[in-house]
């Protein structure tokens, strides 16, 4: 199956960014017709790419990227996304996708979407401004009316259609020479309707909807099944508006970096003063949540960074708790048990993923009420450290907190696996 993307539009109303074709511009840290071409690749086996007066600078953007594409030049843009379609008549045959060039979707919505026919539409959109959506009404399951002033409406236009060549056949009989709008054929055409319901999509129309579906595709990107308790109450509620703010910026590695010598600080500032030293700890898991967000929000997500993010944050994890045993040295024991419970959780953790390619958590949801994990852990040493500033009696008590967490925890996953894996 082909799939035609109409990136041929001028895109006036996104000001402030000079020279920059909207298909090309950064959303969620990865440029519009990327994530799209990305995403449909599973299912497509050609792009047909009509554009405009861009159309070099996505040629060139796409070049070596491994994609089978054709770019058709359209130099009558103006004409409208009707006649933008019928440009690419003569590329395509049966069945194939159309979708476009200034649209974003989420990885869940182009699963439910490519199964489809006709018009995919949402009777639920969470993420649009409804006022400027296309609306639709439907009768015995096709189009009846479509346009963005439908006083009366069931579901709106999500910009993406699973059509067949019958389509030409109805904007042929539609076209005069002057403007031709894709809803007049939908319309003209009656096509048929599936529901893809409540998943994330946008259409980029301006700066505000970039900060917006920057924002939904960072929150989207949680891996929620993974997150402790403190991760799902706190650290997610401040990371995932870091991620938004720099996931165009930001490489996912440049903040996996940055978290990692925010650690190191931390451990460092345990010379001159342990209350701080747990504040900034704690900082430094909150940014360790923002390398995951960023790659997945921008299709960036590798083995490797994952590899290098577990590495590290075992380094930092050691030298917290190492520089404080070697300056009270009377809890150096029971931190040695601290140290190693912790290196346990995470040690289950990884090598159950390794073997069996799934997260414990996500496979033995019980687990998820054990705490223990690291989220778990950094966020008590850091209230134990905060109380040193009374006594420091409480240093061994954060040591011994910890020991017991990371035992209790190492056991009820080592346990869990044996008895009900298969």
């Amino acid at each position: 199956m082909k799939a035609v993307i109409l990136a041929a539009g001028l895109g006036t109303r996104l000001g402030g960014v000079r020279g920059v074709p909207k298909p090309l511009l950064k959303v969620g840290g990865c440029e519009i017709i990327l994530r799209t071409m990305k995403l449909l690749s599973p299912y497509v086996s050609e792009f047909i790419i009509v554009a405009s007066h861009h159309s070099d600078l996505i040629d060139g953007f796409l070049k070596d990227r491994g994609f089978n594409y054709r770019i058709v030049k359209h130099n009558h843009p103006e004409k409208g996304n009707g006649y933008s379609l019928l440009v690419a008549r003569n590329y395509v045959s049966k069945k194939f996708i159309l979708t476009m060039g200034d649209h974003v979707y989420s990885e869940s919505f182009v699963r439910r979407a490519v199964r489809g026919e006709g018009v995919i539409a949402d009777r639920d959109p969470r993420f649009i401004n409804l006022d400027e959506a296309t609306k639709i009404k439907i009768s015995d399951d096709r189009v009846e009316d479509i346009g963005k002033n439908l006083k009366q409406f069931d579901c709106v236009d999500t910009g993406f259609f699973v059509l067949d060549e019958t389509v030409f056949d109805h904007a042929m009989k539609l076209e005069d020479g002057g403007e031709l709008q894709l809803s007049e054929i939908i319309k003209f055409a009656r096509l048929p309707v599936t529901f893809v319901d409540g998943e994330f999509w946008m259409d980029i129309d301006t700066k505000d909807d970039v900060r917006r579906a920057n924002r939904a595709l960072v929150v989207n990107a949680v891996k929620g099944l993974e997150d402790g308790f403190v991760s799902r109450k706190l650290n997610r509620k401040i990371s995932t508006r870091i991620s938004a703010a720099l996931v165009n910026r930001v490489h996912p590695n440049h903040m996996t970096l940055i978290s990692f010598f925010v650690g190191i600080l931390a451990a460092l500032i345990n010379l001159f003063s342990i209350p701080l030293a747990g504040v900034v700890y704690k900082l430094s898991s909150i940014l360790d949540g923002c390398d995951g967000e960023i790659a997945r929000a921008s299709l960036n997500i590798s083995k490797k960074g994952g590899y290098i993010d577990s590495i590290l944050d075992r380094f930092v994890d050691f030298l917290f708790l190492a520089v404080i045993a070697l300056l009270y040295p009377e809890t150096a024991i029971i931190a040695i048990f601290a140290v190693f419970g912790s290196f346990m959780v995470s040690y289950t953790s990884e090598k159950y993923k390794a073997e069996f390619g799934e997260s414990v958590s996500g496979r033995f949801r019980i687990l998820n009420y054990i705490p223990g994990r690291r989220d778990e852990r950094i966020f008590l040493i850091m209230i134990f450290c905060l109380l040193s500033a009374i006594s420091t009696e409480w240093l061994y008590w954060m040591f011994a907190v910890i020991a017991v967490l990371g035992f209790l925890r190492t056991i009820a996953t080592f346990f869990t696996v044996i008895l009900f894996s298969e």
